[in-house]
């Protein structure tokens, strides 16, 4: 026998408002999942090529750093070290040179890209804040609406017994839960991002740091193998 409950009878049985918070709570779904999706894309592209960063300071040159970086026009990190490149070279000019601190010119390039970076990161994390945040209400009030509607279809007929009672208010709490499941993979999501965000973040400021070191200092990697090229590779970085 076909079932008289569930969420294809709250679609069959429900008004115009019912509908539409159904509606309104899938493409808030749909929504979510998107942002998700295309987010942790970002995140692991990004640890991606901060592996390959790490090679950068273990290159004969800068151009051959660029080249361990890759070719990829979307990796932050190669926007930085050509970024910190062509502050250099700008600051090469005499105009320049009477009026700004090379170090000072080279930090604000380098802060500018990086606010570039963590606003791309950080692009459509409001949605799913949005999302995690309003859903839940969305469904409670859908399940007040099927809840008044229940109760009048009660009052209308004048019969409340629980099988008549349980099959509107049950549909009608089906609203809470349905806000809910919209709700929790938006807010676990969020929170996953923010902190992968966080560490790509960290990275990128680390590796700024080094190549501000690298252009005010003037130094350039050497060649070397092992234990050698470690300790040359660190002196790199500070600037030795």
């Amino acid at each position: 026998m076909e079932s008289q409950f569930g969420i294809a009878n709250l679609w069959a049985q429900g008004d115009w408002v019912t509908r539409g918070v159904a509606v309104l709570l899938l493409l808030m779904s749909l929504a979510s999942w998107i942002v998700i999706v295309l987010k942790a894309w970002d995140v692991l592209r990004l640890r991606r090529h901060a592996r390959a960063a790490q090679d950068f300071w273990r290159s004969e040159d800068f151009a051959s750093g660029l080249a361990h970086l890759g070719d990829d026009p979307g990796n932050p990190f190669r926007q930085l070290a050509q970024a910190a490149q062509e502050a250099n070279a700008l600051h090469a000019q005499a105009s320049l040179q009477d009026q700004l601190d090379r170090s000072e010119w080279i930090t604000r390039s380098l802060r500018n890209h990086l606010d570039d970076c963590s606003a791309r990161l950080q692009s459509g994390l409001a949605i799913l804040a949005s999302v995690g945040s309003t859903a839940p209400f969305v469904g409670l009030f859908g399940t007040v609406w099927g809840i008044y509607h229940a109760l009048l279809a009660i009052g209308t007929t004048g019969q409340s017994t629980i099988d008549k009672v349980a099959g509107p208010v049950g549909e009608a709490l089906i609203m809470t839960a349905l806000g809910l499941a919209v709700a929790i993979p938006a807010v676990l999501g969020y929170n996953a991002l923010v902190r992968g965000n966080k560490a790509g973040l960290h990275q990128l400021r680390r590796f700024a740091h080094d190549l501000h070191s690298y252009f005010v200092a003037g130094s350039r990697a050497a060649t070397a193998t092992g234990a050698e090229a470690a300790g040359k590779v660190l002196a790199l970085k500070k600037g030795a």
